[in-house]
């Protein structure tokens, strides 16, 4: 399928006038699945969720013909089995993978984090694979870590689909060096944990191109300790839209919010919360990922199992605003 094919038919599918969001739905029942990101597979247009690490995989993955109605099948093998030289041998910490295709090398492209060999940190890692499923093969080397700040974590890809540019939005993890309090970073005066924009070489997904650019940090008045899970999306009258989560992820604070600016770079100007935990009844929503142009969103909430995913849909009016209804 030729990549800008593919734009057209998520257009199709996912774009229109008014935002809503519909009443998600449970996918693989009560398992842990959780920082879930979603993507379209070219080749089977199957829709396949990508998740971190439980259930004694690295990665965990599970594909459906179609994300709302599903059914969703799970992916019984590990995705990422050896997850690079830099990552700690004996506790390998693999977060929120976030997988895309790229036509040029006709293979998938992972981001995800893992915990340094040599620090209490975590850095952004890519590894490659032919098929959807893998196996994934790990770079050498960390894509992002600046170590010294936290190190980095919850890696998205965005692909635009006007101009075929690539880039990686990812969270400096401040937090995990913070004085103290929710999630390590509550006391004041706390660290910073902005999302950087870093430019990605549109036919590899792995070379970077120029400097990074930080578009967003935390607010502690309106964010508490952290803002995590950054996701963009583009309308398709221009504006991106960036889904993040603020709060502490095992708090009922935790929630998505959403941000909207004219150019990728920003700035970024703060629309409010789309999902808490009065939505729906949900128990901490959050690390929420959409597809290109929004339409499908994938994300998890609190469950038994420890944090299961759910998908809604949604598309989003002209002026860049997002809203939820029951």
């Amino acid at each position: 399928m030729q990549l800008a094919s593919l734009f057209s038919a998520i257009v199709a599918l996912t774009m229109g006038p008014l935002a809503t969001l519909a009443s998600p739905a449970e996918t693989l029942g009560n398992r842990d699945f959780p920082d879930p990101a979603i993507t379209l597979d070219p080749r089977t247009y199957e829709w396949y969720a990508f998740a971190t690490n439980s259930n004694g995989k690295n990665v965990q993955a599970a594909y459906s013909p179609h994300p709302l109605d599903g059914p969703w099948t799970y992916v019984e093998h590990d995705l990422l089995p050896t997850p690079g030289k830099w990552v700690n041998p004996n506790q390998h910490d693999i977060w929120a993978p976030d997988v895309h295709y790229f036509e040029a090398t006709d293979s998938f492209v992972m981001y995800y984090s893992g915990l340094l060999a040599d620090s209490p940190f975590h850095c952004i890692g890519i590894a490659t694979a032919e098929n959807v499923t893998g196996p994934y093969e790990a770079l050498d080397e960390p894509f992002a870590c600046p170590d010294s700040e936290g190190g980095a974590i919850d890696a998205s890809g965005y692909l635009d689909p006007i101009d075929g540019s690539f880039f990686v939005v990812y969270k400096v993890d401040g937090s995990s060096k913070g004085p103290g309090g929710p999630c390590g970073n509550g006391d004041p005066p706390g660290e910073p944990t902005p999302f950087r924009l870093q430019r990605v070489n549109e036919s590899d997904g792995i070379t970077p191109i120029g400097h990074y650019t930080e578009i967003l940090d935390r607010d502690p008045e309106l964010d508490g300790p952290l803002i995590e899970a950054p996701n963009l999306i583009r309308t398709r009258n221009g504006t991106f839209v960036l889904f993040y989560s603020s709060h502490c992820y095992n708090t009922p604070e935790y929630d998505v919010k959403y941000a909207t600016a004219d150019q990728i770079e920003g700035p970024y100007h703060r629309r409010g919360e789309l999902m808490n935990t009065t939505s729906f009844g949900f128990d901490g929503p959050g690390g929420a990922s959409s597809v290109r142009g929004g339409g499908t969103m994938v994300f998890h909430a609190n469950c038994d199992a420890g944090r299961c995913m759910y998908v809604t849909e949604f598309v989003v009016e002209e002026d860049g605003v997002v809203t939820l209804l029951d």
